[in-house]
């Protein structure tokens, strides 16, 4: 077998393993408050990463929602910066915009990606929220490339004045693309006084004909009416990594201000993540 067969025989397999696994790099975006909670943060609705996670949450709290983020991985060189809108608070039926851009890869060979989301959430009753959102993904460089689009789709149950439950469905339409294979998600928060508390669960059933679950669970108490303080656990099925994180912020009396999130992997590639998220709110 001559060299020229054998290094096509070796890309060929790679990009086979690579094809057989999901990517966790467009799954793994969020604000900095999310980060803070280990990424438990799709029942709680109280940022415009709803429009990410369960689009039902956006109709969970009446409010108009502007963000903007950036996170750097200090040990991976990647990064990517974000910025979002939801309006909540016009009518019954909420309505958001999001749009990031992540830069993936080691050394010289960059990926660049640009997510684009729209998404509605809907009330049906008082306890009982449903949403959808349309996402558009254009990616090129380091041989992956995407211009695809796909939808989410979410139900929340608010149980109680103080508990949420939910599930939602990502990338329902298939793609053929690694970047936006489908999976599932459950999840709950309980908002109880300054303590919040929040629980996901993902599951993909696209990974070598079984399931992969990953796991997050976090914290936040609100510390003199002003200064949220975050701390958060994450199991990662496909890299079989734990993350740990913590956070803090500072809100206004309006609902605004910032949040700053540092995320550590244990084992695996080393991550090493920070984060920045700028937020104002209007009710």
């Amino acid at each position: 077998m001559s060299l020229r067969s054998v290094v096509l025989l070796w890309a060929v397999c790679v990009s086979t393993a690579a094809s057989a696994q999901p990517s966790e790099d467009l799954r793994d975006i969020m604000s900095a408050r999310a980060y803070g909670m280990g990424g438990a943060y799709r029942a709680l609705g109280l940022g415009t990463e709803a429009v990410l996670g369960n689009p039902a949450a956006m109709a969970l709290w009446p409010a108009y929602r502007f963000e903007g983020t950036g996170a750097w991985d200090t040990a991976l060189k990647e990064g990517m910066l974000g910025i979002s809108v939801i309006d909540g608070a016009t009518s019954k039926l909420a309505m958001g915009v999001d749009y990031h851009w992540v830069s993936l890869g080691r050394g010289g060979a960059r990926t660049s990606a640009h997510l684009s989301s729209l998404g509605v959430g809907f009330p049906l009753t008082p306890g009982i929220l449903i949403g959808g959102v349309a996402r558009y993904l254009r990616m090129s460089g380091m041989g992956r490339y995407a211009n695809s689009v796909t939808v989410d789709t979410g139900v929340l149950m608010r149980l109680s004045q103080s508990f949420v439950a939910g599930v939602s469905g990502h990338n329902l339409i298939n793609t053929d693309n690694v970047e936006l294979s489908r999976y599932y998600t459950g999840h709950i928060g309980i908002m109880s006084g300054m303590l919040t508390l929040a629980g996901d669960v993902r599951a993909d059933f696209e990974t070598d004909d079984k399931t992969t679950l990953t796991y997050a669970g976090g914290l936040e108490y609100l510390m003199g009416m002003q200064v949220p303080i975050r701390a958060g656990y994450s199991y990662d099925g496909f890299t079989r990594t734990s993350r740990l994180s913590t956070g803090l912020g500072f809100m206004t009396e309006q609902g605004g201000g910032l949040d700053i999130a540092y995320r550590h992997e244990l084992g695996g590639e080393k991550s090493r993540m920070l984060a920045l998220t700028i937020r104002l709110q209007v009710n």
